[in-house]
């Protein structure tokens, strides 16, 4: 009998042209096993998936999400929405994702997810940084779970800093929070996950610059230490 292998750990990379947010990464992932951050266009990473911020409809016309249609081409879009028709009757909340193949071979997924509703709107005084992020990765779980190992380094950049108006610090240490959520829970479904973050808007507020949130995830399913 063969021995069955963990799967290797999820390479993560974080970049951004913007150096206030590179900063703020390097604050609030200190010591976080796994993740790489950088400065530069998130066009010139190597990954597996690349993670685009985007709206509820899936348009991709501004911000990163218009950087990435005219590299991919047209059709990316067109998958895009496809996987929110189908997958979610045309609309993706912000706390849900679509992982989708890029037509490329890098990256040979791209996730949308959403910072906001509309294509511009300010979302500095919400949470939905940490929503985005967290529903990104929990795409990374399904899309292996489906097909095991397809998805082995993820790239983001600053979700919300842009279009979103939402401060470096704050998006750092609202992407820390959403990557943390990927590394003790697998959600079983988008509104499990929205209730995680929302149930604990207060400790999320609350939370000094220095110091962002571990949130605790359902008894059931294990840890709940706060960094």
């Amino acid at each position: 009998m063969t021995a069955k292998h963990a799967p290797k750990p999820l390479r993560v990379v974080l970049t951004d042209l913007n150096a206030e947010v590179v900063a703020a990464w390097r604050t609030a992932f200190a010591g976080t096993p796994g993740v790489e951050i950088r400065t530069g266009s998130i066009l010139d990473v190597d990954a597996d998936a690349w993670v685009s911020p985007t709206n509820s409809r899936g348009r991709m016309d501004g911000g990163l999400d218009a950087v990435v249609r005219r590299h991919l081409g047209a059709g990316i879009q067109l998958r895009v929405q496809r996987a929110i028709r189908d997958g979610h009757g045309g609309e993706l909340e912000v706390g849900s994702a679509v992982c989708v193949p890029s037509g490329a071979a890098v990256p040979r997924f791209l996730i949308s997810t959403p910072t906001m509703r509309a294509s511009a709107q300010d979302v500095s005084q919400t949470l939905n940084v940490a929503l985005a992020c967290a529903a990104a990765f929990q795409a990374v779980h399904r899309q292996n779970a489906a097909t095991p190992g397809s998805i082995a380094s993820v790239a983001l950049v600053g979700l919300g800093a842009q279009t979103g108006q939402v401060p470096a610090q704050v998006c750092a240490n609202l992407m820390w929070t959403g990557h943390s959520l990927f590394q003790d829970h697998e959600f079983t479904d988008d509104d499990e996950l929205r209730r995680t973050v929302t149930d604990q808007l207060t400790d999320l507020l609350a939370a000094p610059a220095d110091r962002p949130v571990r949130l605790a995830v359902p008894a059931r399913t294990g840890r709940t230490a706060r960094r």
